[in-house]
C-alpha cells in the first residue's frame, strides 16, 4: 500500500472494501485506478469521544471496569498478591473478587450493535487481458446490517465478483452463507439474504431515519481492521452535498462526516442521536492537506435502491439526463443567449443515446425542471436555506420516470418532456455479468474496451488515440463498443501480425464493426475466401479464412483456452435499432464523465 500512496499524489475519494487477506498476504482487496480518479488507500483509525447515549458504554462491554474501591486496610502482608485478596499500589485497592466485565444495564442499547454483522466475502475477479480465465482468489471482511424481511445491507464494492460471502452475527462464533440479491454499482449498494432462519432468531432491523443537518451527531458502527470485534467511532455532520461515488464513478448525494472510518467500516450503519440509521459508511477522502474526511451513502439513496429493487426485482440504476452543461454565471454571456435573468445552465452537448437528444440541441438554456428553478451555477433549492447540485434532481427519479424542462431556445421560452434513463458509457466502467467477452481468430484475441482492462493494462501501454476515444467520445447507437485485439496468440497463420497489441478494429471485409458480438457474426457469415480486417491507423490484417478456422482447435490446445469465445457471444445476434450515422469526429472536446473534467463551469447531469 506504501507503492500505491507513492503513486498518487493528488487528493483521491477512497472506497473501504474492507480488511483484505489474500492467499499470499495481508492487504486491502481494493481496486487500484491509476487515473486522477478514485483510488484506495487506508487511512490509520483515530480515537473518538464516547458515542450516543445507545452506545455510549460500549467501552466498558469488552474493557475493565471502572468502579474502584475505596482506599482501605487489610492484611495482604509481603507473601505476594493473591487472587482473592486486594492489591495494594499507592494507596488504591482492587477487589478481585469482583467481576471485572461490564454488562449492558439496557439490552435495548445493545440492539443497535446486535443488528450490525460482519461480512467475509470471497473475490475470484476476471483476468481482463486473458479474458477465458480469471484471477487468483483472495478474501476480505467488511460490514452489513439488518434492514428487516430477511435482508442485509451493505456496500457492492464488498461483495464485488463474489463467489461466496458469509456473514457472521455479534458475539457468535458460527457464520453463515448469503446471498447477493442485488448490486446497486453507481450507488455502491447491495443487498444480501440469508436463508438459515437460525440467523435471525432474537434480531431486530434498523431502522431508518431522516437526512440530518449540519453539525447533527454520528456515529460509525462496523468492524473494521485493528480487531475482530465491532468498533464505535463518533463524529459530526460536516457537510451535505451531491458527491462523487468512488466505486460507480457516479455522482449522488452524500454526507460527510469527521468521524474514523477505516478499511472493513464499510457496509456499516451510521447513527444519529434517536438510534436510527442514517446512511452507510462507504468511502473516505485521502489528502496531505486534509483529515478525517469520511463519506456516508445517506437514506434518501438507499431507499431509492431499495424501492428499485422492489419494483422491478432487479437494479436498474439512477437515470440521468445524459447533457453536458455549462454554467451561465457571466452577463454578457446570459445576454448573448436571450436568457432574462440570473438562472439556467446552457446546453453543450447531448448524447446520442438519451431520449433527450430528441427534444434537446446544443445551444439551449434549462431555466427549470419540474418546475423547479435551475440557478446559472447549476444548483437548485434544497430543504430551507440551502442549495445544491442540478444532478440531485434527476437522481431522486426512476429510470423511465419523465421529467418535463423549461427551456429557452434562441430567446423563445418552451417546455419539453423528456425520458430519463441510466447512462451508457461507451467504455464502460464496470463490465456486466462480471466476466469480459471475447473472440479468438487465427489467434488474434478480441475484446471490448473497459476501464476495468485500461486499469488492468496500464495506460501507457495503450495509445493516446484509443486512450482519447475512452475518455471523450460517446456511444453513438445503443450497444456500441470499441473493439480492440488485446494480444495476438502466436502461430503460423498469423505470421507478421504476433506484435500486434491493444489496436481498434474498424471493418471486417468493409463493414463497420459495431460490437463484439456483431464480428462475432460478421466472422461466422463470412464466404469471402480472406478475412480482411481494417484497423486504427489504416493498419491490415489479411487472413485465410479456411486456415484461420483449420488453426483454431491448435491454437486452444497450445495455450489450454477453453473455447473460441466468450459463451455470451454463442447467442444469436440481433441487430440494433436507432442506430445513429456517425459523424467525422472521432472524439468529442470534452470528457464524458466529471471525474477527467478540468474546469468547474462544466458538467454532465
Amino acid at each position: 500500500m506504501a507503492r500505491v500512496a507513492a503513486l498518487l499524489a493528488s487528493p483521491a475519494l477512497l472506497p473501504f472494501p474492507s480488511t483484505a487477506l489474500s492467499t499470499a498476504t495481508s492487504s486491502c482487496s481494493c481496486r487500484l485506478r491509476l487515473r486522477p480518479r478514485p483510488a484506495v488507500v487506508a487511512r490509520a483509525p483515530r480515537q473518538q469521544p464516547r458515542g450516543r447515549r445507545a452506545l455510549r458504554r460500549f467501552d466498558e462491554v469488552e474493557g475493565v471496569s471502572k468502579k474502584r474501591r475505596g482506599i482501605g486496610g487489610g492484611a495482604g502482608g509481603a507473601a505476594g498478591l493473591q487472587a482473592s485478596s486486594p492489591r495494594r499500589d499507592k494507596g488504591l485497592a482492587v477487589d478481585f473478587k469482583e467481576s471485572q466485565v461490564a454488562e449492558y444495564e439496557d439490552l435495548e442499547e445493545d440492539k443497535f450493535l446486535n443488528a450490525v454483522v460482519k461480512v467475509y466475502c470471497t473475490h475470484i475477479a476476471p483476468d481482463y487481458g486473458l479474458p477465458w480465465q480469471k484471477q487468483r482468489q483472495h478474501s476480505s471482511s467488511g460490514s452489513a446490517f439488518m434492514i428487516g424481511d430477511g435482508k442485509l445491507l451493505t456496500n457492492a464494492h464488498c461483495v464485488e465478483h463474489d463467489t461466496q460471502v458469509k456473514v457472521k452475527r455479534r458475539g457468535d462464533d458460527k457464520k453463515y452463507i448469503a446471498k447477493v440479491l442485488a448490486r446497486g454499482i453507481e450507488c455502491d449498494l447491495a443487498l444480501l439474504s440469508v436463508e438459515n432462519e437460525e440467523f435471525w432468531k432474537g434480531t431486530e432491523a434498523l431502522s431508518f431515519g431522516r437526512l440530518p443537518c449540519l453539525q447533527d451527531s454520528v456515529t460509525v458502527v462496523g468492524y473494521p481492521l485493528g480487531g475482530d470485534t465491532i468498533s464505535v467511532t463518533k463524529g459530526v455532520v460536516s457537510r451535505i452535498e451531491v458527491t462523487p461515488y468512488a466505486h460507480g464513478t457516479s455522482d449522488l448525494l452524500g454526507i460527510q462526516i469527521d468521524a474514523a472510518i477505516n478499511p472493513g467500516n464499510s457496509g456499516g450503519p451510521a447513527f444519529n442521536e434517536q438510534g436510527e440509521c442514517i446512511g452507510v459508511a462507504f468511502q473516505v477522502y485521502r489528502s496531505d492537506e486534509a483529515e478525517n474526511i469520511g463519506y456516508v451513502i445517506p437514506t434518501t439513496v438507499v431507499s431509492h435502491f431499495l424501492n428499485d429493487y422492489q419494483k422491478n426485482g432487479k437494479y436498474t440504476g439512477f437515470p440521468c439526463l445524459g447533457v453536458l452543461l455549462q454554467k451561465l454565471e457571466n452577463p454578457a454571456l446570459r445576454e448573448s443567449l436571450k436568457v432574462p435573468s440570473s438562472e439556467g445552465v446552457l446546453v453543450r452537448r447531448v448524447e446520442p443515446t438519451a431520449p433527450a437528444s430528441s427534444v434537446l440541441r446544443k445551444g439551449d438554456v434549462i431555466v427549470s425542471f419540474d418546475g423547479i428553478t435551475v440557478g446559472c451555477e447549476a444548483t437548485v433549492p434544497f430543504r430551507s436555506t440551502e442549495r445544491i447540485a442540478f444532478r440531485y434532481l434527476t437522481s431522486q427519479k426512476y429510470a423511465g420516470d419523465i421529467a418535463q424542462l423549461g427551456i429557452i431556445r434562441d430567446g423563445n421560452s418552451m417546455k419539453v418532456q423528456t425520458i430519463l434513463q441510466p447512462r451508457k458509457h461507451l467504455v464502460p466502467f464496470h463490465v456486466e455479468g462480471g466476466q469480459p467477452s471475447y473472440l479468438i481468430v487465427a489467434g488474434l484475441v478480441f475484446t471490448p474496451l473497459t476501464e476495468p482492462f485500461i486499469e488492468e493494462e496500464c495506460e501507457d501501454t495503450l495509445g493516446l488515440k484509443l486512450l482519447a476515444k475512452a475518455r471523450y467520445s460517446l456511444a453513438t447507437f445503443e450497444g456500441e463498443q470499441i473493439v480492440i485485439v488485446s494480444q495476438v496468440l502466436a502461430h503460423e497463420v498469423n505470421i507478421g501480425y504476433e506484435h500486434m497489441g491493444n489496436q481498434q478494429v474498424i471493418k471486417l471485409n468493409g463493414t463497420a464493426v459495431k460490437n463484439i458480438h456483431h464480428l462475432a457474426h460478421l466472422v461466422d457469415t463470412c464466404q469471402d475466401k480472406f478475412l480482411t480486417f481494417e484497423f486504427e491507423d489504416d493498419f491490415l490484417v489479411v487472413l485465410h479464412r479456411e486456415e484461420a478456422a483449420a488453426a483454431s482447435s491448435d491454437i486452444l490446445k497450445e495455450h489450454a483456452i477453453p473455447s473460441v469465445r466468450s459463451s455470451d457471444l454463442s447467442e444469436p445476434y440481433v441487430e440494433g435499432k436507432n442506430e445513429v450515422q456517425k459523424t467525422s469526429e472521432d472524439f468529442g472536446e470534452s470528457p464524458v464523465t466529471n471525474f477527467e473534467m478540468g474546469i468547474d463551469c462544466l458538467l454532465w447531469a
